[in-house]
């Protein structure tokens, strides 16, 4: 059937700028289909924010795994950088086998650096004793807050686990890369600007790399319904220059952002006249680290300042600019 998602072919392929050992290079970025993210199939809803879901399939076998393997392999142009991701983690033996894993591990022995994602839970010492050095292990850590963690992204785990799984990593020589979100739902944009420098810091110890996500409206999602419905605007790229800002100088990981849906309605964004700007400004320190690359201007700063004040008097997290005109005057 024309369109069928094949169980034996990659989801997506395609190279990407990175750093690996101090240095700008090229990534080869792999998103695998699997049998999909134990916490999303456990009857829990998974995550508020998370459609990866799609991108997961039934009854994935070792032999198609091993046929996507195949298929990357074809298309590696000798990137020094491989990151391999599933809808997932990619160290639960249900959506990547031992030899699966360590097939990917051995073929891609001599990159400089490999990056995966996985849940705390699954970082055992057992595992931690057999990865291998160029090995970085990205932990979607989300907020250090545990009861956002828990009534706004339903996460399933605590920050406690993933800052145990960090130091697991970190103490055998792995590098760990942390997954931050700006603005979960039902947080003000205020809110969220203060949770994610207050995770930051606390997830700076544990951690190499610290990428800020900002929250990205996925298809099938709840927080798709909150955004149908008014309460929920994704989040100000102003916002996410303010927390680099307020963070710069004042963690020892590598700050980053690589914003899903950047510049659109459902990711974040500004008045439109300044979104690319402001983005490739954002994308620039991720890899300087040099805060006055962040410097850019538009008038529509000002709006974001009334939005925050606006936020504040009026007590609520919805989309304020669905009932209100771009000066945060009440439309008649």
């Amino acid at each position: 059937m024309k369109g069928k998602r094949m169980p034996n072919e990659l989801e997506a392929a395609w190279s990407e700028n990175d750093m690996a050992d101090g240095e700008t290079v090229k990534a080869q970025v792999l998103i695998m289909r699997t049998n999909g993210c134990c916490w999303a199939k456990a009857g829990s809803g998974g995550c508020t924010m998370c459609g990866y879901r799609t991108a997961s399939l039934n009854n994935v076998t070792e032999e198609d795994l091993n046929a996507q393997v195949d298929l990357a392999l074809s298309k590696y142009k000798g990137e020094p950088f491989v990151k391999i991701y599933t809808s997932g983690s990619f160290f639960d033996t249900n959506e990547i086998p031992v030899s699966i894993r360590e097939r990917m591990f051995r073929e891609y022995a001599g990159c400089k650096r490999i990056l995966v994602e996985s849940r705390p839970e699954f970082i055992t010492d057992e595992l931690v004793a057999t990865l291998p050095k160029n090995l970085t292990v990205a932990l979607g850590l989300e907020s250090s807050n545990e009861e956002v963690l828990r009534t706004c992204v339903n996460k399933g785990f605590t920050a406690a686990q993933s800052k145990e799984a960090g130091e697991k990593l970190k103490a055998a020589g792995i590098k760990v890369r942390t997954y931050l979100l700006l603005k979960p739902p039902f947080l003000s944009e205020k809110s969220g600007m203060d949770d994610a420098i207050t995770s930051a810091r606390f997830a700076d110890p544990f951690s190499d790399e610290i990428s800020i996500n900002p929250l990205n409206v996925q298809f099938g999602t709840y927080v798709e319904r909150l955004w149908k419905r008014g309460d929920f605007r994704s989040p100000w790229i102003w916002s996410l220059i303010s927390v680099m800002k307020q963070l710069s100088g004042t963690v020892n990981s590598r700050l980053m952002s690589s914003p899903s849906g950047g510049g659109s309605q459902r990711g974040v964004h500004n008045c439109g006249k300044c979104d690319e700007a402001a983005l490739a400004a954002i994308e620039k320190f991720s890899f300087s680290q040099d805060p006055s690359d962040l410097d850019v201007s538009c008038e529509c700063k000002l709006t974001w300042e009334q939005y925050l004040k606006a936020e504040k008097y009026l007590g609520t997290p919805a989309d304020l600019g669905r009932a209100f005109d771009s000066d945060l005057t009440i439309r008649m």
